[in-house]
């Protein structure tokens, strides 16, 4: 079994505070066995690879719970394009992930969820299932079609639960819909957080999903009422509830730093970031499909065809995290926090990722202390090049 020592780091743990500067962590066979200070490297002199950090930032692997592709290939694609989708994103620091699917008909979302399902069961660094729709409201629809929205009746909750086969971890809906008070109930029966997003729901009814269970709000702001000072909306209900996970697309676009900002202060222990990358994440400007949808990427932002609607991003974790830090002001360990321990504990995976701690996996990336972009990246020990675009 291979192993690696990496010392004289200023360790970021995953956690709020939780950072060890001068430190050591040491990893062996795809595990962490040591944390400790920057002179504990003595004791392993013939270990396979040594590093220096200098100082340097260390953190977790990222996690990200909500992106649809990259690299030209979206997870609708099917088995074909999973490992793909993966390696582009890994070699962005993302070392865990959930696919996300968007909105299409009923039985062509099953037999894509099915088929993929059976990929989460062999590939550890895919961590489940995330159907953003169908279940979504016709006017913050975004770019999912509206024709193939649809009502949360438990038939059909049933059915893409079942076309999961265990691996669902996340459904986003709208929870003013008809049943979706009842399918929150439903998802949350079978393990699967309930999110509520793309939604025209008031303040009170967002109330009433999380207290029927919904534990995430899909990425905060977007798809959804903002905010007034007579009609708080679902941002609002989700902030002043501490049993809900607030996802955040931080590309600049989305939603204004300084708003970014505002939330993180309010609320850092609960934030998490995400991508909700499309396929042409990682790739140059052009034509691309969502789903169904025609997207034109311009400048690295991508709109419906024909449209000014906002069509996923083309976000990587490492730049989120980066832009967290350098543009928003939040600081490293804050920052580190939310695209790693809590994504993980979002989904009820922070006893197995989203730390640096003995027995958690070795994904550690080595980050640049100025730009806080990746060096160098380690997932289950395994060395990626980490990508210059």
């Amino acid at each position: 079994m291979s192993s690696l020592v990496i010392h004289s780091a200023t360790i970021y743990d995953g956690t709020i505070g939780g950072v060890t500067r001068n430190g050591c962590v040491r990893a062996e066979g795809g595990r962490i066995t040591h944390l400790g200070q920057f002179d504990d490297y003595t004791l392993w002199p013939d270990a396979d690879e040594i590093i220096d950090a200098h100082g340097a930032p260390v953190c977790p692997g990222y996690i990200d719970i909500h992106h649809h592709g990259g690299g030209g290939l979206a997870f609708d694609d099917g088995a074909k394009a999973v490992e793909h989708v993966i390696a582009k994103h890994r070699a962005h620091g993302t070392t865990r992930c959930v696919a996300s699917f968007v909105t299409d008909d009923l039985p062509l979302m099953e037999q894509r969820i099915s088929e993929v399902a059976e990929l989460v069961k062999a590939n550890p660094h895919l961590l489940g299932i995330h159907p953003e729709g169908p279940f979504l409201d016709a006017g913050h629809k975004g770019a999912h079609p509206e024709d193939k929205l649809i009502d949360p009746a438990p038939e059909a909750i049933k059915r893409i639960i079942d076309a999961g086969k265990g691996t669902l971890v996340q459904m986003t809906l709208a929870p003013e819909k008809n049943h979706a008070m009842e399918a929150i109930k439903l998802l949350s029966g079978h393990g699967v957080k309930a999110s509520v997003g793309h939604t025209s729901c008031d303040y009170e009814t967002a109330q009433q999903a999380f207290d029927n269970g919904a534990t995430i709000l899909t990425h905060c702001f977007n798809g959804m009422n903002g905010i007034h000072h007579r009609a708080p909306g679902p941002v609002i209900a989700a902030l002043r509830d501490e049993r809900v996970w607030l996802e955040i697309i931080n590309d600049t676009i989305h939603v204004h730093p300084d708003v970014i900002a505002s939330l993180f202060a309010e609320a850092p222990e609960r934030v998490v970031l995400i991508t909700d990358a499309m396929s042409a994440t990682c790739n140059p400007d052009g034509e691309y499909m969502l789903g169904s949808l025609e997207v034109v990427v311009k400048d690295g932002v991508a709109t419906l065809k024909g449209g000014t609607s906002l069509a996923g991003s083309t976000l990587t974790m490492d730049r989120a995290v980066a832009n967290t830090i350098t543009k928003v002001g939040v600081a490293p360990d804050v920052a580190v926090a939310a695209a790693t321990s809590h994504p993980a504990t979002a989904i009820s995976m922070d006893d197995k990722f989203g730390r640096i701690g003995v027995g958690y996996p070795d994904d550690l990336l080595v980050l640049d202390p100025v730009t806080f972009m990746p060096t160098m990246i380690y997932t289950d020990g395994e060395k990626t090049e980490p990508a210059t675009i």
